[in-house]
């Protein structure tokens, strides 16, 4: 039986064109349609088991998507949103305010007709229909599969919302100073901009070691994720430029449409951003950071993998796990993962040092990087 989708968007032609999309395939079918915020949420209210999947707009007049998720939230109310949004900056901060509000994903928007007619815009929606409403089935459950290394600490969550972790203090962790160059490299994908506030704001802003962190997202979205991590963070954020000298603690994010690598810039470490074409669809790919790292003499190297589909990272960390002995990989765990991808991939490897629920990856990272 095909999953009822719900289209809430103002623009008449987006609702039939998106609509078009939706009933092309055997698998979906438009159930409903709503032109605000106000009509979609008395639709959801009415019928809240009904839709497998939302499709929301996010400039509407009478209730705005935004004003549409605050309400769910507010209510209690579980509903799988894909937000459709344009690359404006404007609109790529309101973009991720709604992946902040609970949103699972987003897929952006054309800028004219012939594009909404392409290819690439209907192939994205299906694929993110696909994610959304059957992530589930890739899940897998760490307590009865073992594919971190021996001796490893697994810590699987418990089958419940995950609960904010505790704001980390001086004395809250045993990691301390030791001198020697340290460096964190964080990957993650779908689910990842939300999944990031319940990290990067627990980091300490005295963290002995720079954050470089690949998310994969399009040319724009990332700094507007930049700004609002940077806003709620004791850590500096910034969307990572060509030259940015590595300093510890600070969070250096991989522009949107560029691949990003660390170089040796005399006895320091650099940004190094380039326009090569995407890999595996990719650009900024987890693996081209990852495996730059193998031409650093950093002491300590530790790799982080969140929550995202498929296997990017992998590839990349194999290849520097071969180059370092002194390398410490944390993967998220099923549980507390949107898609859990990315870091199943990493596991099954072997490579894994520490398997956590999201709300202890922060720790996690403290503990073993420290402070200055």
């Amino acid at each position: 039986m095909a999953k009822k989708i719900l289209v809430i968007d103002d623009s008449a032609l987006m609702r039939r064109v998106i609509s078009d999309i939706i009933n092309s395939g055997g698998d979906y079918e438009v159930a409903a349609i709503a032109r605000d915020g106000v009509e979609g949420f008395d639709l959801i209210v009415s019928n809240p088991h009904l839709y497998s999947a939302v499709i929301l707009d996010i400039n509407m007049p009478k209730m705005n998507g935004l004003e549409l998720l605050e309400k769910l939230q507010k209510n209690r109310i579980e509903q799988t949103v894909i937000v459709v949004s344009t690359v404006a900056k404007e609109g790529a901060k309101e973009t991720i305010k709604a992946l902040e509000l609970g949103a699972f994903d987003f897929v952006t928007k054309p800028e004219n007709y012939l594009e909404t007619k392409g290819e690439t815009f209907k192939n994205n929606i299906h694929k993110m229909l696909d994610l959304a409403t059957g992530s589930h089935r890739s899940k897998v459950d760490l307590r009865t599969t073992s594919f971190a290394k021996p001796g490893s600490v697994v810590r699987p969550a418990k089958p419940k919302p995950v609960v904010m972790p505790r704001k980390l203090e001086p004395g809250n962790f045993t990691g301390v100073k030791t001198g020697r160059k340290k460096i964190v490299a964080l990957a993650c994908s779908t689910g990842g901009p939300k999944s990031l506030q319940q990290v990067i704001p627990y980091l300490p802003k005295n963290l002995d070691a720079p954050v470089v962190l690949v998310q994969h997202m399009p040319a724009g979205f990332t700094f507007s994720l930049s700004q609002r991590l940077n806003e709620i963070s004791e850590v500096e954020v910034k969307e990572a430029q060509e030259g940015d000298i590595l300093k510890n603690g600070v969070v250096y994010i991989a522009p949107g449409g560029k691949h990003m690598r660390v170089v040796k810039k005399g006895t320091d470490y650099c940004i190094k951003l380039s326009d090569e074409p995407a890999i595996d669809g990719l650009r900024p790919c987890a693996n081209v950071m990852y495996e730059s790292l193998e031409n650093c003499q950093y002491d300590e190297i530790t790799c982080v993998v969140l929550t995202g589909m498929g296997a990017d990272g992998t590839k990349g960390i194999q290849g520097l796990a071969a180059h370092h002995k002194k390398l410490h990989v944390i993967a998220q765990d099923a549980d507390t993962c949107v898609v859990y991808g990315m870091p199943k991939a990493i596991a099954q490897t072997g490579l894994v040092d520490e398997v956590v629920p999201l709300g202890s990856v922060a720790e996690t990272i403290t503990k073993n990087v420290g402070v200055s």
